[in-house]
């Protein structure tokens, strides 16, 4: 363990990982990084595990103070990022050098940002996560002073010459928009609605000020449920798209219960759900049909980008000497030789 970090400005942010996967066993819901494709590659870009622990921030202007130096990545939406004064940029590994600050600001387009730290943190976990539950009351919620230990010091890492990039990993950022389409397939209930089923690929949805961690909340055109029948409660996915009996769609994510008694006209593919975390109030969706082999080939297609980005990574990071050894520029004439 090394010297914290310590918080200066908190604006909304926790710490979490990519979710409580043992939690549905026992009724609570998954939650972790609601945009689960920039946290890893976060993690990945500051030589973590994916599931290591890091900073998830919400809306808000953030700050925090190294006491010590250190390698970071910030992914998700676009922002503002500066170190000790310095502009410098998101998606790629950054150091930090010990008594400089961290600032994140003007997140714009998307809603969340994802700060991983080289070693990652020691917090608190519960059934092997540290992802806040507000159901038990669990989870580390950033205040001012708050102090994170970290645990791996890194030396800066520079670029000599000529103000070249340090870093060329060959990443492709996700697009990030203020009217995304995003992609279901076809939910459990899906022919209780009729012709009206297709009003949630004809029509606009606005995101409502309500929405949160557990579910989006979408003011628009609402399909009908032609039955009147009584819908049981049963077991639900993360992205499933429920109609209750009022004027809002509500697509469950990550922090959504793991029952439910509305019906399910469609569910939302994992890789759009990641688009749906950057989603602001004011927002606008549109809906679209895809299917499950279509669904799944986007998710492999994004797993290998995170791949090659992890090999990417662990080639340059061992050339540097990051996580054990020597690093290159410390070799003498004769060890290198």
């Amino acid at each position: 363990m090394t010297a914290p970090l310590v918080i200066l400005q908190p604006g909304n942010s926790v710490v979490t990982d990519l979710g409580r996967t043992k939690g549905p066993a026992f009724g609570l819901p998954v939650n972790g990084a609601l945009d689960q494709f920039s946290a890893k590659a976060a993690n990945i870009l500051a030589g973590n595990p994916d599931n290591s622990p890091l900073l998830e921030l919400t809306a808000l202007d953030f700050r925090m103070r190294a006491t010590t130096d250190l390698l970071i990545a910030v992914t998700g939406a676009p922002l503002d990022l500066s170190v000790g004064g310095r502009t410098c940029p998101q998606w790629e590994p950054v150091s930090v050098r010990a008594g400089e600050t961290v600032a994140v600001r003007g997140i714009h387009t998307g809603l969340r940002a994802y700060i991983a730290v080289h070693g990652s943190f020691t917090v608190p976990s519960l059934l092997g996560s540290c992802a806040p539950d507000t159901v038990v009351g669990f989870g580390l919620k950033l205040e001012e002073g708050t102090e994170l230990p970290t645990r791996a010091a890194t030396a800066p890492i520079t670029q000599p010459h000529f103000g070249l990039p340090l870093f060329r990993l060959g990443l492709t950022r996700p697009a990030f928009s203020t009217h995304p389409v995003i992609d279901v397939t076809d939910g459990p209930d899906v022919d209780e609605f009729g012709d009206t089923a297709d009003l949630l690929f004809t029509s606009q949805y606005t995101v409502s000020p309500r929405s949160n961690h557990i579910g989006l909340r979408l003011g628009g055109a609402l399909p009908e449920r032609q039955l009147s029948s009584e819908v049981l409660s049963r077991g639900v996915p993360v992205g499933a798209i429920e109609v209750p009996s009022r004027d809002e769609l509500l697509v469950l994510h990550r922090g959504r219960g793991v029952t439910a008694g509305y019906p399910v006209l469609a569910v939302v593919t994992s890789r759009s759900l990641d688009t749906l975390a950057q989603a602001r109030p004011g927002h606008t969706i549109t809906f679209r049909k895809t299917t499950v082999a279509q669904a799944t080939a986007t998710h492999r297609a994004a797993c290998l980008e995170l791949d090659r980005l992890r090999s990417t990574i662990q080639t340059v990071f061992g050339l540097l000497g990051i996580g054990a050894g020597e690093r290159w520029h410390e070799l003498s004439p004769a060890s290198g030789s």
